[in-house]
Protein backbone atom coordinates (compact mmCIF):
# COMPACT_ATOMS: atom_id res chain seq x y z
CA UNK A 1 0.00 0.00 0.00
CA UNK A 2 1.42 3.18 -1.31
CA UNK A 3 2.25 5.86 1.86
CA UNK A 4 2.27 9.43 1.10
CA UNK A 5 3.99 12.16 2.60
CA UNK A 6 3.25 15.17 1.55
CA UNK A 7 -0.46 16.72 1.74
CA UNK A 8 -1.22 20.00 -0.49
CA UNK A 9 -3.47 21.47 -3.02
CA UNK A 10 -2.58 21.13 -6.43
CA UNK A 11 -5.78 22.58 -7.86
CA UNK A 12 -6.24 25.67 -9.63
CA UNK A 13 -8.17 29.19 -7.87
CA UNK A 14 -10.82 28.87 -9.49
CA UNK A 15 -12.16 25.61 -7.73
CA UNK A 16 -13.80 25.98 -4.51
CA UNK A 17 -13.01 22.80 -3.40
CA UNK A 18 -10.51 19.90 -4.29
CA UNK A 19 -10.35 16.48 -3.02
CA UNK A 20 -6.42 14.89 -2.15
CA UNK A 21 -6.47 12.23 -5.11
CA UNK A 22 -4.89 9.95 -2.79
CA UNK A 23 -6.19 8.42 0.78
CA UNK A 24 -3.37 6.98 2.53
CA UNK A 25 -0.96 8.52 5.01
CA UNK A 26 1.25 7.51 7.65
CA UNK A 27 1.45 9.24 11.22
CA UNK A 28 4.49 11.30 9.92
CA UNK A 29 3.12 12.72 6.86
CA UNK A 30 3.30 16.92 6.33
CA UNK A 31 0.20 18.41 5.90
CA UNK A 32 0.51 22.04 4.04
CA UNK A 33 -2.39 24.39 3.54
CA UNK A 34 -2.13 27.50 2.36
CA UNK A 35 -3.78 31.25 2.71
CA UNK A 36 -7.22 31.29 1.88
CA UNK A 37 -7.63 27.96 2.13
CA UNK A 38 -8.72 25.21 4.96
CA UNK A 39 -8.31 21.51 4.88
CA UNK A 40 -10.90 18.93 6.12
CA UNK A 41 -10.07 15.36 7.21
CA UNK A 42 -13.27 12.38 6.69
CA UNK A 43 -13.31 9.45 7.69
CA UNK A 44 -16.31 7.09 6.44
CA UNK A 45 -17.85 10.28 5.33
CA UNK A 46 -17.56 12.15 8.33
CA UNK A 47 -15.41 15.69 8.74
CA UNK A 48 -13.00 14.80 11.29
CA UNK A 49 -10.86 17.76 12.11
CA UNK A 50 -10.56 21.39 10.18
CA UNK A 51 -7.14 22.86 9.51
CA UNK A 52 -6.45 26.30 8.72
CA UNK A 53 -3.27 28.05 6.71
CA UNK A 54 -0.02 26.93 7.76
CA UNK A 55 2.19 23.17 8.02
CA UNK A 56 1.26 20.54 10.25
CA UNK A 57 2.99 17.15 10.85
CA UNK A 58 0.29 14.58 11.08
CA UNK A 59 0.23 13.35 14.93
CA UNK A 60 -2.25 12.02 17.41
CA UNK A 61 -1.98 15.66 19.18
CA UNK A 62 -2.85 17.53 15.66
CA UNK A 63 -5.49 15.35 14.67
CA UNK A 64 -7.22 14.29 18.37
CA UNK A 65 -10.71 13.61 16.92
CA UNK A 66 -9.14 10.76 14.37
CA UNK A 67 -7.41 8.87 17.69
CA UNK A 68 -10.96 8.82 19.00
CA UNK A 69 -11.64 6.65 15.53
CA UNK A 70 -8.92 4.89 14.63
CA UNK A 71 -5.95 3.79 17.08
CA UNK A 72 -2.35 6.07 16.25
CA UNK A 73 -0.17 5.03 18.50
CA UNK A 74 2.38 7.85 19.70
CA UNK A 75 5.87 8.08 18.79
CA UNK A 76 5.25 5.27 15.81
CA UNK A 77 4.50 5.71 12.51
CA UNK A 78 1.70 3.82 10.79
CA UNK A 79 -0.77 3.94 7.89
CA UNK A 80 -4.49 5.19 8.20
CA UNK A 81 -6.73 5.72 5.63
CA UNK A 82 -8.37 9.06 5.30
CA UNK A 83 -9.83 11.25 3.15
CA UNK A 84 -8.66 15.02 2.62
CA UNK A 85 -10.32 18.23 1.01
CA UNK A 86 -8.83 20.92 0.30
CA UNK A 87 -11.16 24.29 0.44
CA UNK A 88 -10.23 27.54 -1.74
CA UNK A 89 -11.99 30.49 0.37
CA UNK A 90 -10.40 33.25 -2.14
CA UNK A 91 -13.83 35.61 -3.35
CA UNK A 92 -14.44 34.01 -7.14
CA UNK A 93 -15.74 37.58 -8.53
CA UNK A 94 -17.42 37.98 -12.07
CA UNK A 95 -19.62 35.02 -11.99
CA UNK A 96 -22.51 35.70 -14.20
CA UNK A 97 -25.83 35.00 -13.68
CA UNK A 98 -29.61 35.94 -15.85
CA UNK A 99 -32.73 34.39 -16.12
CA UNK A 100 -33.77 32.04 -18.34
CA UNK A 101 -36.91 33.42 -19.10
CA UNK A 102 -38.81 36.23 -18.75
CA UNK A 103 -40.56 37.63 -15.64
CA UNK A 104 -43.99 38.77 -15.63
CA UNK A 105 -45.34 41.26 -13.76
CA UNK A 106 -47.67 44.38 -13.30
CA UNK A 107 -46.15 47.86 -14.47
CA UNK A 108 -46.37 50.09 -11.11
CA UNK A 109 -47.07 53.60 -12.94
CA UNK A 110 -49.44 52.67 -15.70
CA UNK A 111 -50.41 49.16 -14.58
CA UNK A 112 -49.95 47.22 -17.25
CA UNK A 113 -49.09 43.60 -17.45
CA UNK A 114 -45.26 43.15 -18.78
CA UNK A 115 -42.60 40.67 -18.78
CA UNK A 116 -38.77 41.48 -18.39
CA UNK A 117 -35.35 39.87 -17.93
CA UNK A 118 -32.44 40.42 -16.24
CA UNK A 119 -28.34 39.54 -15.72
CA UNK A 120 -25.71 40.57 -14.32
CA UNK A 121 -22.58 39.02 -12.58
CA UNK A 122 -21.82 38.64 -8.95
CA UNK A 123 -19.09 36.95 -6.53
CA UNK A 124 -18.92 34.09 -4.09
CA UNK A 125 -17.21 33.00 -1.36
CA UNK A 126 -17.11 30.14 0.70
CA UNK A 127 -17.72 31.01 4.56
CA UNK A 128 -18.34 26.93 5.94
CA UNK A 129 -16.11 24.93 4.71
CA UNK A 130 -17.75 21.48 6.67
CA UNK A 131 -21.81 22.86 5.35
CA UNK A 132 -20.68 23.24 2.17
CA UNK A 133 -19.10 19.61 1.63
CA UNK A 134 -22.02 18.10 3.41
CA UNK A 135 -24.49 19.73 1.16
CA UNK A 136 -23.26 19.98 -1.95
CA UNK A 137 -19.81 17.76 -2.37
CA UNK A 138 -20.99 14.47 -0.86
CA UNK A 139 -18.53 11.81 -2.88
CA UNK A 140 -17.04 14.42 -5.66
CA UNK A 141 -13.33 15.17 -6.00
CA UNK A 142 -14.27 18.74 -7.35
CA UNK A 143 -16.52 21.28 -7.01
CA UNK A 144 -15.72 23.71 -10.13
CA UNK A 145 -16.72 27.29 -10.36
CA UNK A 146 -18.67 26.12 -13.00
CA UNK A 147 -20.20 22.85 -11.26
CA UNK A 148 -21.23 25.48 -8.25
CA UNK A 149 -23.22 27.75 -10.53
CA UNK A 150 -24.81 24.87 -12.45
CA UNK A 151 -26.22 23.59 -9.00
CA UNK A 152 -27.24 27.05 -8.16
CA UNK A 153 -28.80 27.65 -11.06
CA UNK A 154 -32.31 26.21 -10.78
CA UNK A 155 -32.80 27.64 -7.31
CA UNK A 156 -31.17 31.33 -8.34
CA UNK A 157 -33.63 31.53 -11.51
CA UNK A 158 -36.77 31.09 -8.75
CA UNK A 159 -35.42 33.08 -6.33
CA UNK A 160 -34.15 35.77 -8.58
CA UNK A 161 -37.76 36.05 -10.46
CA UNK A 162 -40.01 36.14 -7.30
CA UNK A 163 -37.66 39.00 -5.96
CA UNK A 164 -37.64 41.00 -9.18
CA UNK A 165 -41.08 41.58 -9.41
CA UNK A 166 -41.60 41.86 -5.30
CA UNK A 167 -38.73 44.54 -5.74
CA UNK A 168 -40.52 46.35 -8.54
CA UNK A 169 -43.99 46.16 -7.04
CA UNK A 170 -42.81 47.20 -3.44
CA UNK A 171 -40.87 50.11 -5.04
CA UNK A 172 -42.86 51.37 -7.12
CA UNK A 173 -40.04 51.42 -9.89
CA UNK A 174 -41.19 52.20 -13.49
CA UNK A 175 -40.12 50.02 -16.02
CA UNK A 176 -39.46 52.99 -18.33
CA UNK A 177 -36.62 54.47 -15.43
CA UNK A 178 -35.52 51.17 -14.02
CA UNK A 179 -31.81 51.88 -15.57
CA UNK A 180 -31.77 54.76 -12.99
CA UNK A 181 -32.04 52.42 -9.93
CA UNK A 182 -29.83 49.64 -11.01
CA UNK A 183 -27.62 50.42 -7.76
CA UNK A 184 -30.43 50.35 -5.38
CA UNK A 185 -32.03 47.45 -7.13
CA UNK A 186 -28.95 44.76 -7.34
CA UNK A 187 -28.48 46.02 -3.40
CA UNK A 188 -32.17 45.13 -2.66
CA UNK A 189 -31.59 41.55 -4.48
CA UNK A 190 -28.40 40.58 -2.96
CA UNK A 191 -29.88 41.51 0.87
CA UNK A 192 -32.81 39.10 -0.18
CA UNK A 193 -30.51 36.42 -1.67
CA UNK A 194 -28.26 36.00 1.33
CA UNK A 195 -30.00 33.38 3.18
CA UNK A 196 -30.59 30.99 0.48
CA UNK A 197 -26.70 31.19 -0.76
CA UNK A 198 -25.57 31.18 3.43
CA UNK A 199 -28.08 27.94 3.91
CA UNK A 200 -25.23 25.87 1.45
CA UNK A 201 -22.21 27.60 3.45
CA UNK A 202 -21.54 30.06 0.32
CA UNK A 203 -21.56 33.92 1.31
CA UNK A 204 -23.03 36.38 -1.77
CA UNK A 205 -20.27 38.88 -1.61
CA UNK A 206 -21.65 41.20 -4.64
CA UNK A 207 -24.42 40.94 -6.68
CA UNK A 208 -24.89 43.46 -9.92
CA UNK A 209 -27.97 43.58 -11.94
CA UNK A 210 -26.10 45.21 -15.47
CA UNK A 211 -28.82 44.73 -17.55
CA UNK A 212 -32.71 44.77 -17.49
CA UNK A 213 -34.13 43.05 -20.62
CA UNK A 214 -37.43 45.01 -22.11
CA UNK A 215 -40.10 43.77 -23.97
CA UNK A 216 -38.96 45.91 -27.24
CA UNK A 217 -41.58 45.85 -30.11
CA UNK A 218 -44.20 45.00 -27.78
CA UNK A 219 -47.18 47.04 -28.79
CA UNK A 220 -48.66 47.80 -25.73
CA UNK A 221 -45.20 48.60 -24.24
CA UNK A 222 -44.17 50.77 -27.25
CA UNK A 223 -47.55 52.34 -26.47
CA UNK A 224 -46.76 53.57 -23.05
CA UNK A 225 -43.20 53.74 -23.75
CA UNK A 226 -44.40 56.93 -26.24
CA UNK A 227 -46.84 58.27 -23.78
CA UNK A 228 -44.46 58.46 -20.74
CA UNK A 229 -41.32 60.01 -23.02
CA UNK A 230 -43.82 62.20 -24.83
CA UNK A 231 -44.88 63.37 -21.46
CA UNK A 232 -41.44 64.73 -19.89
CA UNK A 233 -40.44 65.67 -23.17
CA UNK A 234 -43.58 68.21 -23.27
CA UNK A 235 -42.57 69.24 -19.88
CA UNK A 236 -38.73 69.79 -20.90
CA UNK A 237 -39.53 72.03 -23.87
CA UNK A 238 -42.11 73.91 -21.90
CA UNK A 239 -38.68 75.23 -19.13
CA UNK A 240 -36.47 75.66 -22.15
CA UNK A 241 -39.02 77.93 -23.70
CA UNK A 242 -38.90 80.12 -20.34
CA UNK A 243 -35.53 80.02 -20.26
CA UNK A 244 -35.06 81.08 -23.47
CA UNK A 245 -37.53 83.56 -23.16
CA UNK A 246 -35.69 85.01 -19.83
CA UNK A 247 -32.35 85.20 -22.00
CA UNK A 248 -34.54 86.92 -24.79
CA UNK A 249 -35.31 89.63 -22.53
CA UNK A 250 -32.49 90.10 -20.70
CA UNK A 251 -30.27 90.47 -24.31
CA UNK A 252 -32.77 92.64 -25.38
CA UNK A 253 -32.24 95.15 -22.44
CA UNK A 254 -28.32 94.34 -22.31
CA UNK A 255 -28.65 95.75 -26.15
CA UNK A 256 -30.62 98.88 -25.39
CA UNK A 257 -28.41 99.83 -22.48
CA UNK A 258 -25.31 99.49 -23.98
CA UNK A 259 -26.77 101.41 -27.41
CA UNK A 260 -28.08 104.28 -24.87
CA UNK A 261 -24.84 104.08 -23.45
CA UNK A 262 -22.67 104.17 -26.46
CA UNK A 263 -24.98 106.79 -27.66
CA UNK A 264 -24.16 109.15 -24.40
CA UNK A 265 -20.47 108.41 -25.12
CA UNK A 266 -20.62 109.68 -29.23
CA UNK A 267 -22.17 112.66 -27.72
CA UNK A 268 -19.84 113.70 -25.38
CA UNK A 269 -16.76 113.22 -27.70
CA UNK A 270 -18.42 115.48 -30.41
CA UNK A 271 -20.08 117.75 -27.85
CA UNK A 272 -23.30 118.35 -28.53
CA UNK A 273 -26.76 117.61 -26.61
CA UNK A 274 -29.58 115.19 -27.63
CA UNK A 275 -31.79 118.31 -28.19
CA UNK A 276 -29.43 119.58 -30.62
CA UNK A 277 -29.08 116.80 -32.44
CA UNK A 278 -32.63 116.44 -32.57
CA UNK A 279 -32.38 119.62 -34.11
CA UNK A 280 -30.05 117.69 -36.85
CA UNK A 281 -32.41 115.22 -37.26
CA UNK A 282 -35.45 118.20 -38.15
CA UNK A 283 -33.10 119.81 -40.53
CA UNK A 284 -31.78 117.29 -42.47
CA UNK A 285 -35.65 116.30 -42.98
CA UNK A 286 -36.49 119.48 -43.98
CA UNK A 287 -33.48 119.61 -46.47
CA UNK A 288 -35.13 116.36 -48.20
CA UNK A 289 -38.78 117.71 -47.88
CA UNK A 290 -39.60 118.50 -51.38
CA UNK A 291 -41.48 121.47 -50.07
CA UNK A 292 -38.36 123.10 -48.19
CA UNK A 293 -38.84 126.06 -50.37
CA UNK A 294 -42.27 126.74 -49.11
CA UNK A 295 -42.38 126.72 -45.20
CA UNK A 296 -45.59 127.49 -45.03
CA UNK A 297 -46.92 124.83 -47.22
CA UNK A 298 -44.87 122.67 -45.35
CA UNK A 299 -46.44 123.17 -42.41
CA UNK A 300 -43.67 124.35 -40.24
CA UNK A 301 -43.83 127.31 -37.59
CA UNK A 302 -41.22 130.28 -37.41
CA UNK A 303 -40.65 128.95 -33.64
CA UNK A 304 -39.61 125.29 -34.40
CA UNK A 305 -37.49 126.68 -37.08
CA UNK A 306 -35.62 129.03 -34.74
CA UNK A 307 -35.04 126.07 -32.33
CA UNK A 308 -33.84 124.20 -35.56
CA UNK A 309 -31.53 127.40 -36.19
CA UNK A 310 -30.22 127.38 -32.57
CA UNK A 311 -29.40 123.25 -32.59
CA UNK A 312 -27.52 122.88 -36.00
CA UNK A 313 -25.47 125.99 -35.60
CA UNK A 314 -24.76 129.00 -36.26
CA UNK A 315 -24.04 128.81 -40.20
CA UNK A 316 -27.62 127.43 -40.46
CA UNK A 317 -29.21 129.58 -37.95
CA UNK A 318 -27.95 132.48 -39.74
CA UNK A 319 -29.37 131.02 -43.02
CA UNK A 320 -32.84 130.43 -41.72
CA UNK A 321 -32.67 134.30 -39.59
CA UNK A 322 -31.96 135.77 -43.41
CA UNK A 323 -34.74 133.49 -45.43
CA UNK A 324 -37.50 134.79 -42.81
CA UNK A 325 -36.41 138.25 -42.19
CA UNK A 326 -39.44 140.69 -42.57
CA UNK A 327 -41.50 137.98 -42.91
CA UNK A 328 -44.70 137.75 -40.62
CA UNK A 329 -46.83 134.79 -39.80
CA UNK A 330 -48.39 133.27 -36.96
CA UNK A 331 -46.40 131.20 -35.14
CA UNK A 332 -47.36 127.50 -35.06
CA UNK A 333 -47.12 125.38 -31.69
CA UNK A 334 -43.60 124.96 -30.09
CA UNK A 335 -41.43 122.13 -30.54
CA UNK A 336 -41.28 119.57 -28.33
CA UNK A 337 -37.75 120.09 -25.68
CA UNK A 338 -35.39 117.71 -24.36
CA UNK A 339 -33.15 117.45 -21.18
CA UNK A 340 -29.52 117.74 -22.32
CA UNK A 341 -29.05 115.97 -19.75
CA UNK A 342 -30.85 112.42 -20.03
CA UNK A 343 -33.03 113.03 -23.01
CA UNK A 344 -36.18 113.05 -21.17
CA UNK A 345 -39.08 115.15 -23.21
CA UNK A 346 -39.57 118.33 -21.16
CA UNK A 347 -42.88 119.94 -20.33
CA UNK A 348 -43.54 123.26 -21.81
CA UNK A 349 -42.54 126.28 -20.17
CA UNK A 350 -40.77 123.69 -17.34
CA UNK A 351 -37.63 125.04 -15.27
CA UNK A 352 -36.43 121.89 -14.65
CA UNK A 353 -35.87 118.44 -16.03
CA UNK A 354 -38.64 116.18 -14.47
CA UNK A 355 -36.38 113.08 -15.00
CA UNK A 356 -33.10 114.22 -13.97
CA UNK A 357 -33.64 117.72 -12.41
CA UNK A 358 -31.05 119.65 -14.84
CA UNK A 359 -31.94 123.36 -15.25
CA UNK A 360 -33.66 124.06 -18.38
CA UNK A 361 -31.94 126.67 -20.48
CA UNK A 362 -34.56 129.58 -21.27
CA UNK A 363 -33.33 131.19 -24.25
CA UNK A 364 -35.97 133.55 -24.22
CA UNK A 365 -35.95 134.98 -20.96
CA UNK A 366 -33.43 137.05 -19.21
CA UNK A 367 -30.97 135.12 -17.25
CA UNK A 368 -30.38 138.12 -15.02
CA UNK A 369 -33.53 139.78 -14.61
CA UNK A 370 -35.90 137.62 -16.38
CA UNK A 371 -37.11 139.75 -18.78
CA UNK A 372 -39.10 137.83 -21.40
CA UNK A 373 -37.68 138.76 -24.97
CA UNK A 374 -40.47 139.73 -27.38
CA UNK A 375 -37.78 139.81 -30.23
CA UNK A 376 -34.66 139.10 -31.32
CA UNK A 377 -31.97 140.63 -29.93
CA UNK A 378 -27.87 140.30 -29.08
CA UNK A 379 -29.01 142.00 -25.67
CA UNK A 380 -31.77 142.24 -22.84
CA UNK A 381 -33.30 145.77 -23.44
CA UNK A 382 -34.50 146.04 -19.56
CA UNK A 383 -30.93 145.17 -17.71
CA UNK A 384 -28.38 145.50 -20.85
CA UNK A 385 -26.85 141.34 -20.13
CA UNK A 386 -25.60 139.81 -22.96
CA UNK A 387 -28.28 137.64 -24.29
CA UNK A 388 -27.24 133.64 -24.02
CA UNK A 389 -28.01 131.65 -27.38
Amino acid sequence: MAIHDVIKYEGDNSTFVWKHPREDFNTSSQLIVHETQEAVFFLNGQPLDLFGSGKYTLETQNIPLLRHVINIPTGGVSAFHCEVYFINKVEQMAIPWGTDSKVQYMEPTYGFPIAVGAGGEMSLRVADSKQLLLKLVGTESLLSREKLVSYFRAFLMARVKTYIAQIFKGNKISIFEVDEHLTEFSDALREKLIPDFAEYGIALERFFVTRIVKPDGDAQYEKFKELHFRQYADIAEAKLRQQVGVIDQQTEAQKMVIQSQGIAQKRQIEGYTYQQERGFDVAEHLAQNEGAGNFSSAGIGIGMMAGVGGAVGSTVGGMFSEAFSGMQFTPASSPDQFCEQCGAKLIPGAAFCDECGQPVPQPNRCSKCGYVFERPGKFCPKCGTKREG
